[in-house]
């Protein structure tokens, strides 16, 4: 499968959907009129390697009944304890085993955004939106999209999280610990149009709007849109996204077609990263110069040698991060004959990034009369991709057969350029035809992977065995253009991973369930991987890279009744081939080449433990308990020194997480409060930096007024986050993570939101 140019990849993949399409369509099934009816779900929606719909979901255990894996899900519902337009990343922060983290209350500013399973960051997991692979999520911007870009907040239909072990067919080349899938909600069965309008603290003002076209004779469509702007809490700027999300799907007889087009235009002005000292010096609400302008010149020109201000680092001008983005993707579920169904999705995705920096450290028109102090660092990205992803299930006897494929060919450049200005410049779009170019680097990613799995059910449906399989191949090659870091190429290969299950119903309540598997992590592209170094270093350590890999044993127990639905898991996780970028600079935002080396192992175990109480009809009570103990394995060398890290925590791993939500509604009114507990975190490899433990209140209370007058429904609602108005770090590591921070002078950490409050009015047309 190969790409040579933008308009034959996007033909090639359209052709490849048709034609599975027509393998469906050659059956010559009969018409039907699908108006009252939706395609049956088949046996196969609740396993791996699934496109099961949104709809689909809301109908299974949210404690993931029936799997042979430790399965959460969430549900449309689940985000109204959290304003409109906050991430579908943050709302996963309550479930067993995740830990979610963000400077702003909407979990949307992704230079903070960070989410981790069971010790493992989000470069180590999966993600997908139906079945299109997001990347790892992260800022650098390499391989994918970030939720919060890829789906408007109100389109969530539902996700799926597999705190330790994904599903085997999940399109991810990262997924050592864990995986989520997030589903778009599919067009609603009948005619309509939603408005919904927010605002609230620090001038937030968000507008959303969808049309739903309803069922004609099997199709339905809705396009939808965002617009949002909000002030940051603290400081000078904006963070602005404009959304747009489109989905349209027919019904034909047992089968499906259908298309998702989203696009994103995200615009966030930073806010300054954190160290102990700052913040015993310069207070929480500390952040950049802007719209100062004369003080981050009078800075720079001292070297930043203020009486309060003691290094350039302490604050600059200000920052700035660029996404546009559009994904389109086709897709199909066709029943092939009895028992035996085929499902592809076909899918496109072009990115354009900037990360902007007011930087101290180069000048504007240096040597001249016109000199300034500071000039605009950019980090530039770029994101061109296409892929497919196929699988077929066959139901035979009491045998489940699956198999699938998944390709992908990507192409991402970034480059390092600085941008002379003479003053404080509107800097929130895409600059052109740079001053200085530092470098220039072009990759190429070639991604094969092919799953094979037969579960087994016997004892009339009491016991299942899962016995499978994946086949993961990822090629890059980076080549540069400009600058010091290397040409070369990487490739992480398996003939076979094992991915093992077993279940047993004791009853129609209570199940116990136990599964093995073992990944491996593809090496990453871009200003974060292991060929952004030098060529020398490249060639002296290239040979010497192993993929990182993961083991992962898992077992549990689950109870559901009309009453009380419970779960409990345990876990031991062996992490090998550990990889580490370490920093040759003092800041993370300098940029400069790393070293890259193999720093050996890290174990986790841990236990997990979900407790739902419904007493009454309209009343829910949800509880997550979390204990998690990662440590590493073995020391490792920074060059000629010993960093002697046995033994010691994982970074930015807590061992403790809580979470409880107090749900009720009843004749139109609905509330829920929302209390959670992040344990001690470490951002030093060596435990001797850290952040104490915390505990975050939200609330939410709605009214839904029913059909008023000429509209169909009215709903009013208030959400508060942060109800306690607490000081916190939430996000560490921004500026990546460092063996030792003794005198607190790291700047990697990020306060959390004061108390917000939004409220939103919802009308339906």
């Amino acid at each position: 499968m190969s790409f040579p140019a933008r308009l034959p990849a996007r033909s090639l993949l359209a052709l490849s959907l048709i034609a599975a399409m027509g393998s469906s369509f050659a059956q010559g099934m009969p018409a039907q009129d699908m108006s009252a009816q939706q395609a049956a779900p088949g046996p196969a929606d609740t396993q791996p390697g699934n496109t099961t719909t949104s709809k689909d979901l809301d109908t299974i255990s949210v404690i993931g009944r029936g799997e042979t894996r430790q399965v959460q899900r969430i549900t449309a519902k689940d985000m109204k304890t959290l304003p409109p337009g906050t991430s579908p990343l943050k709302v996963l922060e309550k479930l067993p085993g995740v830990h979610f983290e963000s400077a702003d209350s909407y979990g949307n500013y992704e230079w903070s955004t960070r989410i981790s399973l069971r010790g493992f960051n989000q470069t180590r997991l999966g993600f997908t939106l139906d079945d299109i692979p997001l990347g790892d999520m992260s800022y650098g911007n390499n391989n994918g999209l970030h939720i919060s870009r890829a789906l408007i907040s109100e389109n969530l239909g539902s996700a799926e999280l597999a705190s330790g072990i994904g599903a085997l067919g999940t399109a991810s080349t990262g997924n050592l610990g864990g995986t989520v899938q997030f589903h778009s909600s599919d067009p609603a069965p009948e005619y309509g149009v939603t408005l919904a309008q927010t605002v609230g603290s620090d001038s937030t003002f968000r507008t959303y709007g969808r049309l739903d076209t309803g069922d004609h004779h099997g199709f339905a469509m809705y396009l939808s849109a965002e617009s949002a702007s909000a002030d940051k809490w603290k400081g000078d700027g904006k963070q602005k996204q404009f959304q747009f999300n489109g989905k349209a799907v027919y019904n034909f007889g047992d089968s499906k077609v259908g298309a998702l087009f989203t696009t994103s235009k995200r615009n966030e002005t930073d806010y300054q990263d954190l160290s102990w000292d700052m913040l015993k010096r310069l207070g929480w609400n500390w952040d950049n110069w802007a719209p100062n302008w004369n003080a981050a010149v009078d800075a720079a020109k001292t070297q930043c040698g203020a009486t309060y201000v003691y290094t350039c680092d302490d604050a600059y001008y200000a920052g700035r991060g660029l996404r546009n983005d559009s994904v389109t993707s086709l897709f199909g579920d066709f029943a092939l004959a009895e028992g035996v169904r085929l499902k592809a999705t076909a899918y496109h995705h072009e990115n354009r990034g900037q990360g902007h920096w007011f930087t101290p450290y180069q000048a504007s028109y240096p040597g001249t009369a016109q000199e300034v102090p500071i000039s605009i660092r950019t980090t530039e990205y770029g994101i061109n991709r296409s892929g497919v992803i196929a699988g077929l299930e066959w139901t035979l006897g009491n045998n489940l057969l699956q198999a699938g494929v998944w390709g992908e060919d990507s192409h991402h450049t970034v480059q390092r350029n600085f941008y002379f200005i003479s003053g404080p410049v509107d800097d929130s779009y895409f600059l052109r035809n740079p001053d200085i170019r530092k470098f220039y680097q072009r990759y190429a990613t070639q991604t094969r992977m092919f799953y094979l799995q037969d579960s087994i059910t016997l004892l009339d449906g009491r016991m299942r065995f899962d016995i499978g399989l994946k086949s993961p191949h990822t090629t890059t090659t980076s080549t540069t253009v400009l600058g010091p870091y290397a040409n070369g190429r990487l490739r992480a290969s398996k003939g076979a991973l094992p991915q093992l299950g077993f279940g047993y119903k004791f009853d129609d309540h209570n199940e116990v369930f136990a599964s093995y598997a073992q990944n491996i992590a593809a090496f990453q592209a871009g200003i974060n991987g292991p060929l952004a170094t030098t060529q020398a270093a490249f060639d002296a350590f290239a040979s010497k890279l192993k993929p990182e890999e993961s083991s992962t044993i898992e077992a549990g127990y689950r109870h559901g009744d009309d009453f009380f639905e419970g779960s409990i898991a345990l876990y031991t996780v062996k992490f090998k081939n550990r990889l580490l970028s370490i920093q040759q600079c003092s800041s993370g935002i300098q940029g400069c080449p790393s070293a890259y080396a193999n720093v050996g192992a890290a174990n986790s175990r841990g236990a997990e433990a979900t407790f739902i109480l419904k007493p009454m009809q309209g009343l829910r009570w949800y509880n997550s308990l979390s204990y998690n103990k990662s440590t590493y394995a073995d020391d490792y060398l920074n060059g000629t020194t010993l960093v002697p890290v046995k033994g010691k925590t994982t970074v930015d791993s807590p061992k403790l997480l809580f979470n409880s939500e107090l749900a009720w509604t009843m004749n139109g009114w609905d509330a829920h409060l929302a209390a959670n507990y992040t344990g001690k975190r470490y951002y030093t490899y060596l435990n001797d930096g850290s952040v104490p433990s915390y505990w975050l209140f939200n609330a939410s209370a709605g009214y839904d007024f029913g059909k008023t007058g000429f509209l169909q429904d009215l709903r009013v609602a208030l959400n508060v986050t942060n109800l306690a108005n607490k000081h916190y770090f939430g996000t560490i590591g921004s500026n990546g993570f460092a063996a030792s921070d003794v005198g607190g002078y790291f700047a990697t950490m990020q306060a959390g939101a004061p108390r917000q409050g939004m409220l939103t009015v919802t009308a339906k047309f």
